[in-house]
């Protein structure tokens, strides 16, 4: 295969390509040659030959063609196969680590909250999820075509009804009681994703009423909503039937079950920042410690953790960048229980730093069964200041050649002016582009522009005090860029126009 082609499937940490109807990327062709690739990859990394890969899929209708490539593949370079059914993407690690399977990895089958016609491969070995580089090795080996050969076996072994036990077990275990969740009304919306299991498998078991939950059948053509916990019909849709059940929690996955979000008693979304305030005030009652976010996170929560007792770190976009800080915390003496990003990836250090949804909302379980009478989850995140308005704005570049080193530019150069500004100020600590704040009268509030992980593009985040405060800052913005004739800004100048 050409390595082009190759190269356009690697999504961060993951591949992703679209997988049916017209423009086909995720070919039968290119599945095996990864599969078989990531087989050898094993290989290389542990000095073995064949190994027991376990696989698993989301509710996406072009899971069973895909399955049937990995089958394959796996099958033909000398492994055996363990295939798990409809799953979701945190047990296929889970059942590395707590399972009696020996699987040295395994494979899930998924694109996340992307639309119906796409699909893609996420790998694991038992010390997690491979990052970026692995991908890159992984996709070269498949452009040569160097691969392992034999004759492997191929088993069906259900896993989600032993994950769901674990999620039980650790909420039992926390509350010391067998149906922690008695009186408690629950609703779930899995977006007809992986997540529908969540309902009979953990909160029936719990105790909880579960009734007036939906869309929980996978349909891979995810006819109802985005399953997606940043999407605004998505949650709309949850809100209403919490309010029209009076149900105590709504909660919310992704397809693949490694997103999370809420909404409270009230209908009130529980995500971005919000949700990270809850499950920190959850942790630092447990114990002080260092919370990392992705960049885009708000000073409020960052005055919020800090009265907790916690310490808070912004760093960069991206889930995995996240938790490795986290993790780099960790191995130097400095205690943080949490990767966090505003898209409802959390990682936990007491779950191996995996980003699991389910995990999440069991945490958001214990604390909810240990609440006394006239108490509420959204009261523990009360004394959160939050933003009058939250934008997020994307420019391009008018040609894309060299645009990493003209964005880096344009983000150095901004922090000049920043700094000799005496109209905004630079904040410290910075890990990611420029995060500027503004005073009373000049927009109250901060923007944060960046350049995109993967592609021409420089997200721009606004967030303020008060309402038309991010298109004061807009402006100001765009007089800092209008001499860039690289830039298109045409999207910044909609945003303050309309």
């Amino acid at each position: 295969m050409q390595s082009i082609e190759l190269k356009q499937l690697k999504s961060g940490t993951d591949v992703r390509g679209v997988a049916i109807g017209e423009g086909i990327t995720l070919t039968d062709e290119a599945v095996r040659a990864i599969t078989r690739a990531f087989v050898r990859w094993l290989g290389l990394k542990y000095g073995r030959t064949s190994f027991k890969i376990a696989a698993g899929h989301d509710s996406r209708i072009s899971s069973e063609r895909i399955l049937n490539c990995v089958k394959e593949a796996v099958l033909s370079s000398g492994s055996d196969l363990v295939y798990t059914g409809l799953s979701s993407t945190p047990s296929m690690f889970i059942l590395l680590k707590k399972s009696d399977w020996n699987c040295d990895a395994s494979i899930m089958i998924t694109a996340s909250h992307l639309p119906y016609n796409r699909n893609g491969l996420k790998f694991f070995t038992p010390e997690g999820g491979l990052d970026g580089k692995d991908i890159d090795e992984i996709l070269k080996l498949a452009e040569n075509g160097e691969f392992s050969t034999g004759s492997g076996r191929y088993y069906e072994k259900p896993y989600m009804d032993d994950y769901s036990k674990i999620l039980v077990d650790a909420v039992r275990s926390a509350c010391g009681s067998e149906f922690p969740l008695k009186g408690k009304k629950i609703i779930v919306d899995a977006g007809n994703g992986a997540g529908g299991f969540f309902t009979d498998k953990v909160l029936i078991p719990l105790g909880a009423d579960t009734e007036g939950s939906q869309f929980l059948q996978p349909d891979g053509y995810f006819p109802n909503h985005i399953p997606n916990p940043e999407d605004g019909e998505a949650i709309e849709s949850l809100s209403k039937a919490v309010i029209k059940n009076r149900a105590d929690l709504g909660i919310i996955f992704d397809t693949d079950v490694d997103r999370a979000g809420a909404v409270d008693a009230d209908g009130k979304e529980i995500n971005r920042n919000r949700l990270i305030a809850l499950i920190s005030a959850i942790l630092l009652k447990e114990k002080p410690g260092t919370i990392v976010t992705d960049s885009v996170t708000s000073d409020g929560l960052t005055q919020f953790i800090e009265s907790l007792g916690g310490k808070h770190i912004r760093y960069k976009r991206g889930y995995k960048n996240v938790i490795d800080k986290s993790r780099e915390l960790n191995a130097s003496g400095i205690y943080s229980p949490l990767a966090m990003e505003t898209s409802g990836h959390a990682a936990f250090k007491e779950n191996y730093f995996l980003d699991d949804g389910a995990y999440l909302v069991t945490k958001l379980l214990i604390s909810l069964a240990s609440l006394k009478e006239g108490e509420s989850l959204a009261g523990l995140i009360s004394a959160l200041p939050e933003s009058e308005e939250c934008n997020e704005v994307r420019i391009t570049f008018s040609d894309p050649k060299d645009f990493k080193e003209n964005g880096l530019k344009v983000i150095e150069e901004i922090k000049t002016l920043a700094a000799n500004s005496d109209e905004m100020t630079l904040a410290g600590s910075l890990y990611e582009g420029a995060r500027i704040n503004f005073g009373k009268g000049k927009g109250d509030g901060w923007l944060l522009i960046r350049m995109s992980v993967h592609d021409p593009v420089m997200p721009i985040n606004f967030e303020s005090t008060v309402r038309g405060g991010n298109k004061i800052m807009a402006r100001n913005l765009l007089e800092m860029l209008k001499d860039y004739s690289f830039l298109d800004t045409k999207a910044l100048s909609l945003f303050i126009n309309t």
